[in-house]
């Protein structure tokens, strides 16, 4: 896959214009979900994964091809949703807005539907640094060591910011009885 991913960059970088859009569509859905996540408000999170594929094409001449590509594209992904979290906090009466998309609800039932919406509320009131290393880590599926270095802490920092977002998530839902009961006993996640 990054061979063809090699490929694909040198093409943009060419000026490729099916070649760029091709790009975004392969790893927009990644960036949107990790946007939304972090910034809990879908119009934000748009505008965030917009200005997100802006900068890689921008940027992409300064990728170092001998690495993977996607943490390179998350750490500027979670540099912009820093930035919009930066200037949320400068408007007035911005109150944090779960927005789960409509595809990804559909075929839950009504207990998974508030599940979903407890877990979204409780990820927003965890710490911005809790929050990234647990979405970066759960829903976008990279591992401790690429997570450390797209958002340039060290590795028993990000274990550490991980271990605690999960025990703040669960005692949050434990709090809203959002858990069936025999998942009250699983507290050392």
């Amino acid at each position: 896959m990054l061979d063809s991913l090699r490929i694909l960059v040198r093409r943009c970088l060419r000026g490729d214009q099916g070649a760029m859009r091709a790009l975004v569509e392969q790893f927009e859905g990644r960036v949107f979900g990790l946007c939304c996540r972090m910034l809990g408000n879908r119009h934000d999170a748009e505008d965030a994964a917009q200005e997100t594929f802006i900068r890689v094409l921008q940027s992409l001449g300064r990728w170092d091809s001998s690495r993977e590509f996607e943490p390179w594209l998350f750490a500027i992904a979670a540099n912009r949703c820093r930035s919009a979290l930066s200037a949320r906090k400068r408007r007035p009466n911005q109150q944090p807005i779960v927005d789960h998309p409509a595809e990804q609800t559909e075929s839950l039932d009504e207990d998974a539907r508030q599940l979903a919406e407890e877990v979204g509320n409780g990820l927003q009131r965890l710490r911005w640094e809790y929050r990234e290393a647990f979405v970066l880590f759960h829903e976008q599926g990279l591992c401790y060591e690429e997570i450390a270095e797209i958002i340039q802490r060290p590795l028993g920092t990000v274990k550490t910011w991980i271990h605690r977002a999960r025990r703040e998530l669960m005692e949050y839902l434990i709090e809203r009885n959002a858990l069936p009961e025999s998942e009250h006993a699983v507290r050392n996640v």
